[in-house]
């Protein structure tokens, strides 16, 4: 579609200039071990860290076009897609994305294999709106190193899973998280609450889908984090690294109780090539792992399926840098913003199927300087009705193509720049209805970002 000369323009002179100012970062790792697995004697009894972030996110606001029906009042509105997150009530503009603060530690004079750690967010993001709180605890967990081959966490902390969604935040490449993870992993609920009478400008109830719950956010984003018990370990045979992790939780998010019965159950394993004996979260290596989730939720006495499963694998060697990862989605899955409008109730479809992709590469010009490249797709569809064998023209397709760069000012300083070439199409949808026209309106984004590590 066509895009606004004047902000392409300035992507591409500010992706030049990136090109002066980029550098490396997040590469394969262990995520399992960086966290409550010192060694006696070798970690403090208290360790004050965190991050922050601060994001400059642009499109050029386009808005939805002239729709028919009981959707005709959105028309020329702002589309929520084309908005910044998660107020959605901007098209650019300045955000402290994320600023965590948090304590670590070991060697308690008790017991030198118990480890800890604390952590609590406030930026403005997904966790500390829509029922979250600023200082939103992300993390409170206890790490138990006692049994060979079988450490114990418990608490709240992140679950296993995708390698996007599980890795450390301050040494992510891009500034934004691709449409699967963002969609399927970043799990948001919604109070369905019956006060949403109707959607949008007098859309009637009747219209409202049985296999959809429509209502506000009253609870944090999870972070795709649980409150649980796992058990996990690394073993290693030469330079290999196998590791495994199996996690009871709630399935509740970062609440720290459950909100019924149902729990879920998170499975991982990897086996990890360490290149040159390299550590840390930056270390040569090839990976490869999967994994899954499995769980339900329960919405006004009804319990809904939640599955998820995933395998990958991840690549570098200090100059080339590659990931590659598929998932699917059963169940409950993330709709957003009904008809695509920032003044709409938002939407959760309860079962629905997705798969999604991604390829991803860096390129380390110099020691400081990566230059990035990032492929993903989502494809989501609701399932055939059960009675008719027919689906429901819910099926949509996100395509995004990431440029990106990065820069390193030092190891816990560095700045990043991506251009989004984004696609969205509604395959299954009449020509010329409204979903197809809807999804024409998506705009390309800038986003650039500054991290702080202390």
């Amino acid at each position: 579609m066509q895009k606004n000369y004047t902000t392409v323009k300035k992507s591409a002179l500010l992706i030049a200039l990136a090109g002066a100012l980029t550098a490396p970062t997040a590469q394969a790792a262990n995520w399992l071990m960086l966290q409550g697995t010192e060694k006696p004697n070798e970690a403090p009894a208290a360790k004050l860290w965190g991050f922050a972030q601060i994001d400059y996110q642009q499109t050029d606001d386009t808005k939805l076009p002239t729709l028919t029906g009981g959707a005709a009042g959105l028309s020329g509105t702002s589309a929520a897609f084309n908005q910044m997150a998660p107020q959605l009530n901007t098209s650019s503009g300045f955000n402290i994305k994320r600023a965590r603060i948090g304590v670590r530690g070991a060697n308690f004079p008790l017991d030198k294999d118990v480890n800890y750690f604390l952590m609590a967010e406030f930026g403005n993001n997904g966790i500390t709106t829509g029922g979250g709180t600023q200082g939103q605890l992300v993390d409170a967990s206890v790490t138990i190193n006692k049994i060979d081959g079988a450490r114990v966490r418990v608490g709240l902390f992140k679950t296993p899973g995708s390698e996007e969604s599980f890795k450390g935040i301050p040494v992510f490449n891009y500034v934004n998280f691709t449409n699967g993870t963002d969609r399927l992993l970043i799990e948001k609920s919604v109070d369905n609450s019956a006060a949403v009478a109707a959607l949008p400008d007098g859309v009637p109830a009747g219209a409202r889908q049985a296999d959809t719950l429509y209502g506000e956010r009253t609870a944090a984003a999870f972070a795709a984090r649980d409150t649980g018990i796992q058990v996990f370990d690394t073993f290693k045979h030469n330079d290999w690294e196998y590791s495994y992790a199996v996690m009871y939780g709630n399935g509740n998010g970062l609440a720290l109780t459950d909100n019924d019965k149902h729990k879920d159950l998170y499975l991982y394993g990897s086996a990890e090539k360490v290149f040159d004996n390299s550590d840390g979260p930056r270390r040569h290596s090839l990976k490869m792992y999967a994994w899954s989730q499995s769980g339900k939720r329960t919405v006004d006495n009804t319990a809904y399926k939640r599955d998820r499963a995933g395998v990958g694998m991840t690549y570098f060697d200090g100059k080339y840098r590659a990931a590659a990862e598929y998932f699917t989605a059963d169940g409950m899955i993330w709709g957003g913003p009904v008809g695509g409008a920032t003044n709409t109730p938002l939407s959760v479809f309860t079962d629905q199927t997705a798969d999604a992709y991604q390829l991803d590469f860096g390129y380390r010009v110099k020691p400081n300087i990566e230059l990035n490249v990032r492929y993903d797709v989502l494809n989501s569809a609701t399932k055939k009705d059960a009675n008719t064998g027919t689906a429901i023209d819910k099926k949509r397709v996100f395509t995004t193509t990431t440029l990106g760069a990065q820069y390193f000012f030092n190891k816990k300083t560095s700045a990043r720049i991506n251009y989004e070439i984004r696609d969205l199409t509604a395959p299954t949808a009449l020509a010329g209805s409204n979903p197809t026209k809807v999804v024409d309106a998506i705009d390309n984004r800038l986003s650039a970002q500054v991290m702080m590590v202390f």
